[in-house]
């Protein structure tokens, strides 16, 4: 009787760690909240530092980018709210939990498909980048493909990888950043009064850039952090590292433009896909000091490997937990294999990839996805803590 008992015992010990192996693998991999602050520092800069971005505002596009970073602050309170919450599990493992098994499963899929595709659209324009400056005869497929076998490589390598590599690379992309800035700052054309008038448009045009655009790329991105928080090595710090990244992108992205502005003006940043890229070009020192466009490059080249890792890493944890597969390597492999072409199908060309992402995208996805979907899941989820209605069984 004894022996059937324990067998008893120990096949539901068994079933346990066969329905709950992820409890275990986030235990193994855990990251520091700084190195979950530079992953996702990283992931929220991503291509964002070198595109114009709030360019409709023309010399307001500054406010732009202080308005989103406030709105984005209050999204990041969503989150970590939801994490708070439901501390041991991501995004996929707790949308279950709040609105029950079954209606869960065609959201998580299209978060899955969301994921991807963004991953496909930071890849393409890292590509594009890459062969309009330095790659101009090596087509697009080989850049992409190569830097996607990088990109994999480090991901399979475990997210302590991941967030070593942050704490590598982030001070040396800060660095780049500011000694870029001191040489935009220190050419002749820089001229302050470029940013006047202020609010000479009045507050439409800046509101039209803040929603729905500016509050969701970059701000509203975040959200990616909740498949992250789970494998953090102390819960405590949730809302410290959310808020610290919304606030210190913010500062920095707004002193970007500024910068930028100053040299450019507003017609030329609006006009230009790259404009960091191009003030950088006007840098001269003594004539013999220039194409200090390499910086940017670097830049780049760091920001998209951040934006891709978080996207891969979020699709890749979110397809293994909703198939119950416990090693991620193979999900990885899978994921490289379909991002490369379908960063390369998305669009017939670079004008186009960016109007499907200001037309399409943003407006019938992130803002659902990001905005809508976070707060209505909130919303269910204070109800059922406050009924105590949070006990979920499969």
């Amino acid at each position: 009787m004894l022996k059937g008992m324990n067998n008893v015992v120990g096949q539901g010990n068994d079933k346990k760690k066969m329905e709950f192996p992820w409890e275990t693998i986030m235990q193994k991999q855990n990251i520091s909240a700084l190195q979950l602050f530079y992953i996702i520092f990283g992931f929220e800069l991503g291509t964002t530092m070198i595109i114009g971005i709030g360019a409709e505002a023309k010399q307001d596009a500054w406010l732009v980018i202080l308005i989103s970073m406030l709105t984005g602050m209050i999204l990041m309170g969503v989150y970590t709210q939801l994490s708070v919450y439901y501390p041991d599990d991501t995004l996929v493992q707790m949308i279950p939990k709040i609105i029950g098994k079954y209606l869960s499963y065609p959201l998580i899929i299209i978060y899955i498909l969301h994921f991807i595709y963004s991953a496909a659209r930071a890849c393409r324009d890292f590509g594009v980048l890459i062969v309009s400056t330095i790659l101009v005869d090596t087509p697009l497929v080989v850049i992409i493909g190569s830097f996607m076998v990088l990109m994999m490589y480090c991901l399979r390598g475990g997210l302590e990888t991941f967030g070593r590599m942050g704490e590598v690379i982030l001070p040396i992309y800060i660095l780049a950043t500011v000694v870029v800035w001191f040489l935009i700052f220190s050419t002749g054309q820089f001229n302050i009064k470029n940013l006047t008038p202020v609010l000479g448009y009045g507050l439409k045009p800046i509101l039209k850039e803040v929603f729905p655009v500016t509050i969701n790329f970059p701000f509203g991105e975040a959200f990616i952090i909740m498949m992250f928080f789970p494998f953090l090595n102390n819960r405590k710090n949730v809302r410290k590292v959310g808020m610290a990244v919304i606030l210190i992108t913010g500062l920095l992205l707004t002193a970007n433009i500024v910068i930028t502005l100053s040299v450019l003006g507003p017609g030329i940043y609006k006009k230009d896909l790259f404009p960091l890229l191009t003030a950088t070009r006007l840098v001269s020192i003594a004539d013999f000091l220039e194409r200090f466009d390499a910086l940017i490059i670097l830049m780049m080249v760091v920001g998209v490997f951040f934006k891709i890792g978080g996207w891969a890493f979020g699709a890749a944890v979110a397809i293994s937990q909703l198939l119950k597969i416990n090693d991620m390597k193979s999900v990885l492999l899978a994921l490289g294999t379909i991002i490369t072409p379908l960063s390369l199908l998305i669009a017939s060309n670079f004008t186009r990839h960016l109007e499907l992402g200001l037309e399409y995208f943003v407006p019938y996805f992130h803002v659902p996805l990001q905005i809508i979907f976070p707060i209505i899941l909130l919303f269910i989820a204070f109800i059922r803590k406050k009924l105590n209605l949070d006990n979920y069984s499969d």
